[in-house]
């Protein structure tokens, strides 16, 4: 191996070391002394409970496990968005589990966390996948109140769902494992099936010390909402449970009894590893996000016996357009080319940026998948569409619209990958986050922003120095550094994967070497949801 390779190795390596180190944080929830005192009371963490639910817990995927991170600093923080999410397989049926994480400000929503419940109701409803609440939870973080209650994205948005999923036929199932109030406590009702654990679950609009405020009369809260109240007086749950486990054991069995899902057809056959190594992923990423490389090279190691059949090889050269498999699964892949080539005229096209005609191949290869039911793969690599006036007047703008036009209509499934830069427009003709795919995820080495890091920095100080000298302020070199240091510092962290992991405009950051089993999870929740919708490219300029 070259002195370049071992370079990009230690540092993805790093990466991933570091990666693994914040996740360990983040599974400590709100810390060790609230997991003690939960354990205290007799109840399991909502990790611990989302884990015995699963045959192999160690196969699940989870959502959102950086969501909030460095966010809500003042309020004391909120690990995870307060909520554990995980896609995996209970009795060999592949389900959706939320857990209300009470280590955190007691389970209380956050606006974050509403966001992350949303997504996962939408991973249920694209997929047709059961989906399983254990609810444990304050209700909604009331200094923020305003920014989690009225709005169409907001706390709201979770009952309109329940009631959706219900008339589509997708299984709920609700658990109250600890607090369940005010509007939160219709979740249970407007599931299909609920439980509730003795002594420890509630449910009630209005607790005890506001039903003494409200109307006068004094009760407690066992009485005015606790199991036996709601299974043998109310009927607002089904089962009640003698404890976490005897909950969660029951939920087991129900799922144990439902029948097969539909199938959308998705080609599988028996898995094969590549025949390159993946870990030489490490190796062939530069540590450089400027630097060029191979993405073929990249996606041998990813797919199926390190075989893909490439669409218009020769044609379009920035796009990488190829037929391939992922653990048994045909998906079609586009993918950004990082390194310099020539095109046809021998003219000589940078890496990472789009061209009139890799958008141009790029659409017809997608309407080919479309028409051909093979899901997508996206490998993102890209610093946005050519500029130029040569660009310009051969209709890159039209070209890229016809690509945007082609992943926004596409009726397959989607599942983007961000590798490394994932930049302004490129973004979203790469089926970023707007676009709907089943699974974002990126790697430690992605960043993701409207321009590059030095290219906005400098802009940014061009616009800072100017407002400065208009009111009358000399900028000396020593002056204009610090500037530019301050900007950088601050866009360099906007663009890290983690601040936008934290956000939720991905569903996780991933250790490359878990990227086939995201994909293969991926399509196989999706096999279960039959597409019911024609592709069709609407209205383009040819």
């Amino acid at each position: 191996m070259d002195i370049n390779f071992n370079t990009n190795e230690d540092h993805n390596k790093l990466l991933i070391a570091q990666l693994k180190k914040k996740l360990k944080l983040v599974y400590k929830g709100g810390g060790d002394a609230r997991i003690a005192k939960l354990h205290a009371a007799g109840k399991m963490t909502a990790r611990e409970r989302v884990d015995f639910l699963f045959d192999t817990p160690s196969t699940a995927l989870e959502i959102g496990a950086f969501v909030g991170e460095d966010m809500y600093e003042e309020q004391g923080g909120c690990p995870s968005g307060g909520v554990v999410v995980k896609i995996g397989l209970i009795k060999g049926k592949q389900c959706i589990v939320v857990a209300n994480d009470a280590t955190v400000k007691a389970g209380a929503w956050f606006p974050i966390t509403a966001k992350k419940n949303l997504r996962a109701q939408e991973i249920a409803m694209e997929n047709k996948l059961p989906i399983i609440y254990l609810v444990d939870s304050a209700g909604v973080f009331l200094p923020m109140q305003d920014e989690i209650f009225p709005d169409k994205e907001h706390f709201g948005r979770i009952f309109r769902n329940n009631a959706i999923m219900s008339s589509i036929g997708i299984t709920q199932i609700a658990a109250v494992m600890g607090s369940c109030v005010a509007g939160g406590a219709y979740l249970p009702i407007m599931s299909d099936e609920s439980l509730i654990v003795d002594k420890t679950g509630s449910i009630f609009l209005a607790g005890s010390y506001l039903v003494k405020a409200a109307i006068g009369e004094m009760i407690d809260n066992e009485t005015l909402g606790g199991a036996t109240t709601h299974t043998e007086i109310s009927g607002v749950c089904d089962y009640k449970a003698a404890d976490d486990q005897d909950a969660l054991e029951t939920i087991i069995n129900i799922i144990d009894k439902i029948g097969a899902p539909d199938s959308a057809g998705f080609d599988r056959i028996k898995s094969e590893k590549p025949k390159e190594n993946e870990a030489d992923i490490f190796g062939l990423l530069p540590k450089a996000r400027t630097a060029q490389y191979d993405m073929k090279k990249i996606i041998r190691c990813m797919v199926d016996n390190s075989e893909m059949q490439e669409y218009k090889a020769g044609y379009g050269k920035t796009l990488i357009c190829a037929y391939a498999r992922i653990d048994g699964w045909a998906v079609g892949i586009v993918a950004n080319q990082r390194k310099v080539v020539k095109n046809a005229k021998g003219e000589m096209q940078f890496g990472g940026v789009i061209y009139s005609d890799s958008a141009d191949k790029a659409t017809r290869f997608i309407a080919n998948c479309n028409q051909k039911k093979i899901p997508l793969v996206f490998l993102q690599d890209v610093t946005g569409f050519m500029v130029g006036s040569k660009s310009e007047h051969a209709g890159i703008i039209k070209d890229g619209a016809k690509m945007v036009n082609a992943v926004s209509n596409s009726v397959v499934p989607k599942f983007t990958v961000v590798i490394g830069n994932s930049y302004g427009a490129g973004n979203y003709a790469m089926c970023g986050k707007a676009y709907d795919p089943r699974l974002i995820v990126a790697w430690p080495s992605a960043e993701l922003a409207v321009m590059g890091g030095a290219q906005a920095a400098k802009v940014l100080l061009q616009i800072e120095t100017a407002t400065l000298k208009k009111q009358g302020e000399k900028i000396s070199k020593e002056k204009e550094e610090e500037i530019l240091k301050t900007i950088t510092d601050k866009y360099n962290k906007q663009i890290s994967p983690y601040y936008a992991a934290a956000r939720l405009w991905t569903d996780a950051i991933i250790d490359p070497m878990d990227t086939r089993h995201w994909i293969s999870s991926g399509i196989q929740a999706a096999n279960q949801a039959p597409i019911e919708k024609q592709f069709n490219l609407g209205v383009i300029q040819v």
